[in-house]
C-alpha cells in the first residue's frame, strides 16, 4: 500500500492561517513531510489586518492596536523586523489622544468643565475594572459602602466568573451608575449649560464611555455582553501601541518564508465535505484516500488530509444559518456542541471612518483639531438637535489620527457601524459636518489650548460664522459588516455564552481522544482564529496563539518537533 504525504491545506491568510503556515513549514524536519497549502477568499492576504493609505498618512482600516507590549508575541516580531519606527506619518503614532488636549462638549456647544467629566469618568473606569476583576486601589474607591452594593448586584443576577449568568455588563453599568448617584452627596445645580442640567450631563458622559466600550468589545449593545466572562479576558502589561510600518508588515513577514504557490488567492471554499465518524478507510488507485475535499466557487476541488478552518465567527454562523447561500457548507454538519458555541457567541461589527478636513477648515501649523469627546442627548429626547442623523448619535470621538494630521477620526459599532456601510460618501460628509458643526465653531483651535470659540448654543442659521463650519474633502470607511469574507469584526462573550463555547469552538473534529485505537481519520477539521481562544479573544495575538496551537496539535500528531504555545 503505498503511503502519501499529509496534505494540510489552511482556509484563510489572515493571522491564524498565517501564523500556522509559517510554523508548520519552517518547524524541524517538517519542510518535506507535508504539502501544505493556504486558501485565500478574497484578493489580498491579512484578513481583517488591512493596512492602507490615507490623505498620505499610513492608516489601519482594521486591527490597529498592539494591547500591551510586555510579552506580546506581536510586539516581539514587530521589533525582530524593526516595524516599529517610519518616517512616514501613521494613525496613531502620538498614543490614543493627547490628555492636555481633550475636549469634553455637550450637544449645542457646551464645552464641560472638568468638575463634571472627572468624577464619571472615574466611575466609569472603575466599574468596568470591577467587572474585569481587577483590586481596585484606595484611591479609584468613592467609599466602601458603594462597592458593597457593587457586589450586590452582582451576586445576585448571577454574574459569577466564567460567563452564563444572567447579568450584562451593560446592566451592571447602569446599576452601578444608579448606585452612584445614590451615594454623592447633594450637588447644585450647574448653570450656562443651556437645557443640560447637572444629572443629564453626567448620564451623558456615562453614555459617551459607555459607546467607547461598545466600539472595544464590538457588542453593539452592552446588554448583550456577558458580565462573568469579563474577569477572563486577559491583557498584556505595558502600553498600547501602533505598528510604524502598519500591522500589514507582521503579516507579510509571517508569509515571507513560504515558497511561492503555497498561499493561493481567489479561492473562496464554499463546501467542505468530511467524514465525520465513518470509520471505514477508503482507499483509492492503491492508496488511502484524503477524508477532506474542498470545494470553491469557481468549481475545483482540493482534497486534504487535514484542514485548518481560520475564517471569522461571523463566517461559521451564516455557515449554520438555514440559509445555503449564506457561505461555507459543512457535509456532514458541524456536531451540535460546535453549532450551539458558534450560535451563543457573540460576533459584532466595529467600523471606522477617516475624514479628511477641507483645506477651508484647516489653519496654520500651530494650530490643531483637539481630541474631541462628544457628549449627546438621548435619540428620544425632545432636546436633541434633530439636523443629526441617528447614526451619529452614538459616537463617542472625533480626533486627528496624530496631532496636527489633517486627517480626523472616529469609531462605530452596531446598528450604527452596518447604517455606516449602506451610506453614500454624500450622506456621510453631510452628516459628519451637521453633526461635529453643531458642537463647535471652527474658527480656531489653538495648539496646547482647548478650543478658542465655542457655539454654546447660540449660532443661528444666518450668523456669518457658518462659513467656518467644519467640512471634509473625502473620507474612507471600512466595510467589515457587510463584507462575505468577514461578516463582522470580532467576537465577543455575549449574555448565556461563555468562556466554555470558545473551547468548544478550538475543538478538531472529529472529537475524540483516542486516535491511536480509532481507525477514523484523526484531526480533519481544526479551528483558529480570534474567536478560538478563551483569554484572548477578540485580538489579532489572539488569532496568532490559535494559529500556533493548530499548528503545534498536528506537528505533535506527527511526532515533529514543536512547542505549544498558549
Amino acid at each position: 500500500m503505498v503511503a502519501k504525504k499529509p496534505k494540510i491545506v489552511i482556509i484563510g491568510a489572515g493571522m491564524a492561517g498565517l501564523t500556522a503556515a509559517n510554523k508548520l513549514y519552517t518547524a524541524t524536519s517538517s519542510k518535506d513531510m507535508f504539502e501544505l497549502c493556504v486558501v485565500e477568499g478574497g484578493t489580498r492576504i491579512g484578513g481583517r489586518i488591512n493596512t492602507s493609505e490615507f490623505g498620505g498618512d499610513r492608516i489601519e482600516m482594521g486591527a490597529t492596536w498592539i494591547h500591551g507590549i510586555g510579552g506580546s508575541p506581536i510586539h516581539k516580531i514587530a521589533q525582530e523586523i524593526h516595524s516599529l519606527h517610519s518616517d512616514q506619518p501613521w494613525e496613531c503614532m502620538d498614543g490614543n489622544s493627547d490628555e492636555n488636549n481633550t475636549t469634553t462638549i455637550a450637544e449645542g456647544g457646551y464645552q464641560l468643565h472638568p468638575s463634571i467629566v472627572e468624577p464619571v469618568t472615574k466611575l466609569f473606569k472603575n466599574l468596568m475594572d470591577y467587572c474585569q476583576g481587577k483590586k481596585l486601589t484606595e484611591d479609584g474607591e468613592l467609599d466602601s459602602s458603594y462597592y458593597y452594593k457593587l457586589a450586590a448586584i452582582a451576586a445576585s443576577k448571577g454574574g459569577g466568573g466564567g460567563g452564563s449568568g444572567s447579568l450584562s455588563v451593560g446592566s451592571f453599568l447602569r446599576e452601578g451608575l444608579d448606585a452612584y448617584f445614590g451615594s454623592v452627596k447633594e450637588q447644585d445645580e450647574v448653570k450656562g449649560y443651556g437645557n443640560w442640567s447637572r444629572n443629564l450631563l453626567e448620564e451623558g458622559v456615562f453614555a459617551m464611555h459607555e459607546n467607547t466600550q461598545r466600539t472595544y468589545t464590538s457588542a453593539g449593545d452592552l446588554l448583550s455582553l456577558d458580565y462573568g466572562a469579563e474577569s477572563e479576558y486577559r491583557m498584556f502589561p505595558g502600553e498600547e501601541i501602533t505598528i510604524a510600518k502598519g500591522y500589514l508588515s507582521i503579516i507579510e513577514s509571517l508569509a515571507s518564508v513560504l515558497p511561492p504557490g503555497i498561499v493561493q488567492l481567489g479561492k473562496k471554499v464554499t463546501k467542505i465535505k468530511w467524514h465525520g465518524d465513518d470509520e471505514k478507510k477508503i482507499v483509492e488507485n492503491g492508496c488511502f484516500s484524503r477524508p477532506v475535499m474542498l470545494h470553491f466557487c469557481d468549481g475545483s476541488m482540493i482534497s486534504a488530509d487535514h484542514v485548518i478552518v481560520t475564517v471569522s465567527l461571523g463566517v461559521l454562523k451564516a455557515a449554520i444559518s438555514d440559509d445555503v447561500d449564506s457561505g461555507i457548507f459543512f457535509c456532514p454538519p458541524l456536531p451540535p456542541s460546535k453549532v450551539e458555541a458558534i450560535s451563543r457567541l457573540g460576533f459584532g461589527v466595529v467600523n471606522k471612518l477617516f475624514m479628511q478636513l477641507s483645506p477651508s477648515t484647516q489653519h496654520d501649523e500651530e494650530q490643531h483639531f483637539p481630541f474631541l469627546q462628544m457628549v449627546f442627548h438621548s435619540p428620544q429626547s425632545e432636546m436633541r438637535n434633530k439636523k443629526i442623523p441617528w447614526w451619529m448619535r452614538r459616537t463617542a470621538t472625533l480626533f486627528p489620527i496624530y496631532n496636527n494630521s489633517s486627517v480626523l477620526l472616529s469609531w462605530f459599532a452596531g446598528e450604527e457601524a452596518l447604517a455606516l456601510e449602506s451610506l453614500n460618501d454624500e450622506e456621510i460628509l453631510n452628516g459628519a459636518s451637521t453633526t461635529f458643526s453643531s458642537f463647535m465653531s471652527y474658527h480656531k483651535w489653538q495648539k496646547g489650548t482647548t478650543l478658542h470659540k465655542l457655539c454654546n448654543g447660540n449660532v443661528n442659521s444666518d450668523d456669518k460664522s457658518h462659513q467656518n463650519e467644519v467640512k471634509f474633502s473625502k473620507i474612507l470607511k471600512s466595510k467589515w459588516g457587510t463584507d462575505p469574507l468577514f461578516l463582522g469584526s470580532y467576537s465577543y462573550v455575549a449574555v448565556g455564552s461563555s468562556g466554555d463555547d470558545l473551547d468548544t469552538m478550538a475543538e478538531p473534529l472529529p472529537k475524540d481522544n483516542n486516535f491511536q485505537k480509532s481507525a477514523t481519520f484523526p484531526l480533519q477539521i481544526l479551528f483558529a482564529g480570534e474567536a478560538t481562544h478563551r483569554t484572548h479573544y477578540s485580538t489579532t495575538h489572539g488569532a496568532y496563539f490559535s494559529g500556533l496551537r493548530e499548528a503545534n496539535r498536528l506537528l505533535q500528531h506527527y511526532h515533529c518537533v514543536g512547542i505549544y504555545n498558549n
